[in-house]
């Protein structure tokens, strides 16, 4: 049975004590979120080496089977037009195939830039929203979107459109998040 079982109160800590146990759970607190990104980083990156590694794999077979398949295409146009007919046609079809790869290849790649921890800095910005006192950042609306509920009649915050004159305010990249605009 202890103290407090019989009526008594338990001894509160002392200010020394609450600060030290503050700057423990404060230094676990960001080790853990460390090792949050470090462990998703880790995770992406090796499922993007993966990919590149099947991907070089694939693309040296993809050279072989290909010189085959434009052989017997040249041989089979070759016997309908003049070679050299046969060889242009076969030429505008690759480059063709080729302008269409390079586009969807480019837009792939904006799609996976840059490579952030997303569920991390999202923690990070939920624990230093519950520290403030407030609630998760998840459930607060963000800068953009407080942004669009603005008022258009303000014109000091307003952002030009495309096509239009500027207001002569610049936009600056945030700190905290390298992919959000501030005016």
């Amino acid at each position: 049975m202890s103290d407090w079982d019989d009526g008594h109160e338990p001894p509160r800590p002392s200010i020394g004590q609450l600060v030290e146990k503050l700057t423990e759970q404060t230094t676990r607190l960001v080790r853990s979120e460390i090792a949050l990104v470090k462990a998703e980083l880790t995770t992406k990156l090796t499922h993007a080496g993966i990919a590149i590694g099947l991907f070089v794999v694939a693309g040296v077979l993809a050279l072989y089977a290909l010189g085959w398949l434009l052989y017997a295409a040249f041989a089979g146009l070759a016997e309908a037009f003049a070679p050299w007919l046969a060889a242009l046609i076969l030429g505008v079809a690759l480059l063709v195939v080729i302008a269409i790869m390079a586009l969807v290849g480019k837009a792939q790649l904006k799609r996976g830039m840059p490579p952030t921890p997303e569920a991390a800095m999202q923690s990070i910005k939920d624990d230093i929203a519950t520290l403030k006192g407030g609630t998760s950042a998840s459930a607060t609306p963000t800068a953009s979107a407080k942004a669009s509920a603005k008022p258009a009649s303000s014109a000091s915050t307003a952002k030009p459109t495309p096509g239009t004159a500027s207001t002569g305010t610049t936009s600056t990249t945030s700190a905290s998040n390298p992919g959000e605009k501030t005016a």
